[in-house]
């Protein structure tokens, strides 16, 4: 199963486009009678220019207050968040600022229908084999999917307020409604900002000085933090419920709504809720870590797992692969990110 959601958009003309010839017609056809006449604008003229740029400069000015009106206000809005640290980016507010030790090892992956009957096709290992064995370095994922009042931090301090109406709502819910790039610069943005914090935990601070970054998590990241290394179909076991995922839905739901401490590595929401974008392309089986950055196409798909809210029970398993376009928007489709070594 491929989940393609394409987003189109118009032509965009670039800077070094070139001036129609109709507009070079006109150009010269004026500069001619310019060059004949000798005359230069009168008082009126000038007059009528300068009143039109007080006029713009006027209205630039109302922009700009309302805008810091709006950034202000988007601000305040994200002073007490529960549970999150307004200190620290609203990250959770725990002693790893919620990332979790996924540690060094082997784990399964993939599907073997002989387990779960509801595998798709893509989810086979190689025409050999149904499943895999994929070999990882330690590496920490956090327990939840980015919030909105993390995207929120991250769009005020880059001075981008008319992003912020994307983010609107329950500042516990899961960012979503944002493209594959926007979310690739947050995770770089929370990067330099736990580079720079002296409030940054040890542990992660040790990682990203011994060359780890914040990423989205590749393909391989995501599915052994979901399903653990024995070989779960959901993140809690084999068995389908409803009581830790939020599937079939209308809306999805704060982060950790639905606690599940005998989930894999104690993560929330790794099944529903909403779709969680990776850094791998879209590629066939066996996984291998060096061929996500190999035969990228300017239209590449970029992987994504999990499920959401608006899916059913097949698309919340641990090994569902669909696949989402750069640009797209969607009200299904969030992140979560990881501090990886990759």
């Amino acid at each position: 199963m491929v989940i393609r959601l394409r987003q189109y958009t118009g032509k965009i003309v670039s800077k070094n486009s070139k001036v129609s010839n109709t507009t070079q017609e006109n150009l010269k056809s004026f500069n001619k009678k310019q060059s004949i006449s000798g005359k230069v604008p009168g008082r009126t003229v000038g007059f009528s220019l300068m009143s039109a740029l007080i006029i713009v400069a006027a209205f630039l000015m109302k922009m700009q207050s309302a805008s810091n009106q709006f950034l202000d206000a988007a601000l305040d809005s994200l002073i007490d968040v529960p549970g999150f640290k307004s200190d620290a980016w609203y990250l959770p507010d725990d002693s790893l600022f919620g990332f979790v030790e996924i540690a060094a090892g082997e784990f399964t992956m993939g599907s073997n229908p002989a387990l779960d009957r509801l595998a798709y096709e893509n989810e086979r290992w190689s025409s050999l084999q149904r499943q895999g064995r994929v070999e990882l370095p330690t590496y920490y994922v956090n327990r939840f999917e980015t919030t909105r009042a993390q995207f929120n931090a991250y769009l005020a301090e880059t001075n981008m307020p008319n992003r912020l109406s994307a983010s609107n709502g329950d500042l516990n819910h899961p960012i979503s409604n944002i493209t594959w790039p926007e979310a690739v610069a947050y995770a770089k943005w929370l990067d330099m900002k736990l580079r720079s914090s002296a409030a940054t935990p040890d542990a992660l601070k040790s990682m990203l000085d011994d060359g780890a970054r914040v990423s989205l998590p590749n393909e391989a990241e995501w599915e052994k933090a979901a399903r653990g290394t024995d070989g779960r179909v959901f993140p809690w076991g084999s068995q389908p419920t409803s009581e830790y995922a939020n599937f079939n839905s209308g809306e999805p739901r704060s982060v950790g709504d639905a606690v599940c401490s005998g989930c894999a590595n104690g993560l929330s929401d790794m099944a529903g809720n909403v779709w969680e974008m990776t850094r791998s392309p879209f590629q066939e089986y066996p996984y291998n870590a060096d061929d996500d950055a190999e035969n990228l196409e300017e239209d590449a798909l970029w992987i994504m797992r999990g499920g959401s809210f608006a899916d059913g029970l097949n698309n919340i398993r641990t090994a569902v692969r669909g696949a989402v376009d750069p640009g797209v928007r969607n009200a299904t489709i969030g992140f979560r990110v990881v501090i990886s070594q990759l």
